[in-house]
């Protein structure tokens, strides 16, 4: 993997694979960027694409006092380091990330993201606190593992998975990157979207859900494409919060591929 150093020094690791115009995959929490190398590998022949460790994460480096304005640097080194005109992708909280890195003045025409994981509502509100402070008291307490099987519970896997995924090889992988889940909570903030904020995005932003996901989820997303200036709102037939690559890359093909072309032919 090549590096780039992002503002404040930190190493970001990334990858680069195929050929056209530049477009980023930004990764969800405990992601690595070979956890989208299938998606990857369905982009590649219409796009350049790259995918990241995200701070804290597999190659790249990280502060240990992480905050959102370093995570949108991170991105934007990444974004630079592609190249002009690079687009972005940015999958569950790694939507979030890229939407909090546009709204903080990231130059780009073009934003897809799925399923950002945004709890708005009384209820919704109230889960991010109680999920906020009791992931706070397992990495004060140094309990790694607490830390991952909490996410696990919160993104919906059952218990007895959790279980078995503890014996698994990728067990110890994820504890190494369980304080990073601080760094994606931060992210979502209170669990609200933060519209206000959102108001200043200028790019041309799909936001996708899957159709099997839940009420909420699909709610949220639809809210969402509203408070964006120039959001679109997309639902995958089928799918749910863990979206099958072969689905979903068509329709980011289309969506990048055709509002590159509008733009191109505007400019």
């Amino acid at each position: 993997m090549d590096r780039i150093l992002s503002a404040d020094g930190t190493p970001i690791a990334y990858r680069r694979q195929g050929e056209g115009p530049p477009l980023v995959l930004v990764g969800g929490a405990l992601s690595v960027a070979a956890t989208d190398a299938a998606l990857a590998a369905l982009l590649a022949p219409r796009f350049t694409v790259v995918t990241y460790d995200r701070r804290g994460r597999g190659a790249s480096g990280d502060t240990r006092r992480c905050a959102v304005a370093r995570e949108a640097e991170d991105l934007a080194a990444v974004v630079g380091a592609a190249g002009a005109g690079a687009s972005v992708f940015g999958m569950s909280s790694g939507g979030a990330l890229a939407l909090e890195a546009a709204a903080s003045g990231l130059q780009v025409e073009l934003l897809a993201v799925y399923e950002p994981p945004y709890t708005p509502g009384t209820s919704g509100l109230q889960f991010k606190a109680r999920c906020t402070a009791r992931l706070r008291r397992l990495l004060a307490a140094g309990d790694r593992g607490g830390a991952v099987a909490l996410f696990l519970s919160m993104t919906g896997v059952a218990e007895e998975m959790a279980a078995r995924m503890r014996r698994a090889p990728v067990w110890p992988e994820l504890e190494a990157m369980a304080h990073t889940l601080a760094y994606d909570d931060a992210l979502l903030g209170d669990g609200a979207i933060p519209a206000e904020r959102f108001s200043g995005v200028a790019a041309r932003t799909l936001v996708i859900c899957g159709g099997f996901s839940s009420a909420p989820v699909r709610a949220a997303t639809r809210s969402l494409a509203e408070a964006l200036p120039r959001g679109r709102h997309r639902t995958l037939t089928g799918q749910m919060r863990e979206v099958a690559p072969q689905v979903l890359a068509p329709v980011l093909t289309e969506f990048f591929a055709r509002e590159m072309y509008v733009y191109g032919q505007a400019s």
